[in-house]
């Protein structure tokens, strides 16, 4: 069964441990690519020295103005409520707006993506209340069907032919990808099965000062497709 709103909605910590066994779907050229999500990372914006949505200075309000103008027919059709979504951008002293970040301060079950130094693309899912700039980059997967190597944040999103045009995508609605409790293969059901949940410090993030040591990743015990344990 498909993941709805309200699995996304609550806490970015919870999201992000809830978030290990479920099954991230993609259907490409009419076929289906499934892989079972085993490592996660939590980004808890504004304050969040991690989070793209972090800035030791405050951002102007005749910018955040101007990019949310710019911005505005790219992403209005995945706002619920435009006003509240507005309002809590342009009242946050401490949020960084970017054409790139805009999208992380949807409302829980949306795609962040963007590419990094050029070479590859990060995939984060949107958590917690519209206008609140926080998500959860899956950082790797398990193979189920028709992945080989979706090991780290680069691989997944290249096995899964993710790229720009998922920004912003709705995964409650979406026809190409989302995600699910369990997964259905001919007559075999794959459902989350029992295992112990580690948790450890986030990668490539030395320069978050403090927040370098939170234990906001985590990932399932003893499985081999973790990237970094």
């Amino acid at each position: 069964m498909r993941l709805k709103r309200n699995f996304f909605e609550r806490s970015t910590l919870k999201v992000a441990t809830d978030l290990l066994g479920k099954f991230l779907v993609r259907k490409y050229k009419n076929k289906l690519l499934i892989g079972k999500i085993v490592e996660t990372e939590a980004y808890i914006g504004p304050y969040d020295k991690a989070s793209h949505a972090y800035s030791k200075k405050e951002q102007p309000l005749k910018i955040k103005s101007k990019i949310l103008k710019e911005n505005w027919e790219r992403i209005k059709h995945y706002i619920n409520n435009p006003e509240i979504f507005k309002k809590r951008i342009l009242n946050c002293r401490k949020c960084k707006v970017t054409s790139r970040n805009l999208a992380e301060y949807l409302r829980g079950g949306h795609i962040y993506i963007y590419l990094v130094y050029g070479n590859y693309y990060q995939l984060n899912i949107t958590t917690y209340k519209e206008g609140y700039p926080e998500c959860v980059l899956i950082r790797s997967l398990e193979p189920i069907l028709n992945l080989k190597n979706p090991k780290g944040p680069g691989n997944l999103c290249k096995e899964l032919y993710l790229d720009s045009s998922f920004w912003g995508e709705d995964l409650t609605k979406s026809k190409r990808i989302w995600l699910e409790n369990e997964t259905k293969l001919g007559n075999f059901a794959y459902n989350k099965s029992k295992f112990k949940i580690i948790k450890a410090k986030r990668i490539g993030i030395d320069y978050a000062e403090e927040y370098k040591d939170k234990l906001w990743r985590f990932y399932i015990k003893d499985n081999k497709w973790v990237s970094k344990k």
